[in-house]
């Protein structure tokens, strides 16, 4: 399998102390590390050491998202395969961050840097592994089970398309084209586990963040969310409403330090063999925000 799912995304933040107690407090994610610029985070039903870092910084934005391969030897397979077709890596030892192992590095075409890894400490999630809870004690805010996906823009969309498709086999499960003949990417959804989308690219600034998700369980989660958002005085973008585009119900709003957050659920199921999905720039505010059928100017101009 390689590649088998979006491990973390460090995220530059500058309201630093509001940030740190936002995603302990709000979101719900477990601090388990700490250093003098940077903080780790897990949802709670994730097994690994983390998923999010937040990074002390002068402004918002990616600082890098990684995935996880299943053997550490994958990491000599595709560092092989990105430099066959000219594509800078680096090794980032081991250690480096708390709790991580080895890693490549390389850059997209979009800008954001990438990494791939295998080896990090396992800390559980809480519950025994012999006949446990559905949930452990002293949840907190929204508590969502794990980090899904995230949206990045940049000018190249099907430059980094296709490394995600050569290089790494993921899959393209919807796409929104421009241009009388459709044939002007404007952004693509793609797949590597069996979720609608594990990573999205959308045409736009170079190197930018237009957010990243959390999953929750069901509908009643997210409407939970939103309560919680209200009671914290959380900036909400849009939502709760449904995308066309991935079928999922959605919240978008932003962190402290200017990051835009999702709360995710629903959508379907992918398998390498699905379809991809075709949206018209014409239907571009259904396939976004199905039920509103309209895109407000934030969600469409503001990155980090």
């Amino acid at each position: 399998m390689a590649i088998m799912r979006l491990g973390r995304v460090e995220v530059r933040c500058p309201n630093w102390e509001k940030s740190i107690d936002y995603y302990k407090r709000v979101i719900g994610l477990i601090e388990t590390a700490r250093e003098e610029d940077r903080v780790y985070l897990k949802a709670w039903d994730e097994h690994d050491h983390h998923s999010v870092i937040l990074k002390k910084a002068d402004s918002a934005g990616l600082e890098h998202l990684a995935f996880k391969c299943e053997f550490k030897s994958d990491l000599d397979l595709y560092e092989e395969k990105l430099n066959n077709i000219g594509i800078y890596t680096e090794r980032v030892s081991a250690g480096v961050r708390i709790a991580e192992g080895e890693a490549v590095r390389f850059t997209l075409p979009t800008g954001q840097i990438v990494e791939l890894y295998n080896e990090i400490e396992v800390v559980g999630n809480g519950l025994p592994l012999f006949n446990p809870d559905p949930w452990p004690d002293g949840l907190l805010g929204m508590h969502p089970t794990r980090l899904d996906h995230l949206l990045i823009a940049g000018e190249d969309v099907d430059g980094a398309t296709k490394i995600f498709t050569d290089i790494f086999d993921f899959h393209v499960s919807e796409q929104l084209v421009a241009g009388e003949k459709n044939n002007q990417t404007i952004a693509k959804w793609l797949f590597k586990t069996n979720t609608a989308h594990d990573i999205a690219i959308i045409k736009g600034p170079q190197n930018k963040l237009h957010h990243f998700a959390f999953w929750l369980d069901e509908w009643v989660e997210l409407r939970n969310a939103a309560d919680i958002m209200a009671k914290n005085d959380v900036m909400i973008d849009a939502g709760p409403t449904r995308h066309g585009i991935t079928r999922g119900t959605t919240i978008y709003f932003f962190d402290p330090s200017g990051n835009r957050n999702e709360v995710f659920c629903g959508g379907y199921i992918t398998y390498p063999d699905s379809a991809t999905i075709t949206w018209t720039e014409d239907t571009i505010g259904k396939a976004i925000f199905y039920f509103e059928r309209e895109l407000n100017e934030r969600f469409t101009t503001v990155v980090s």
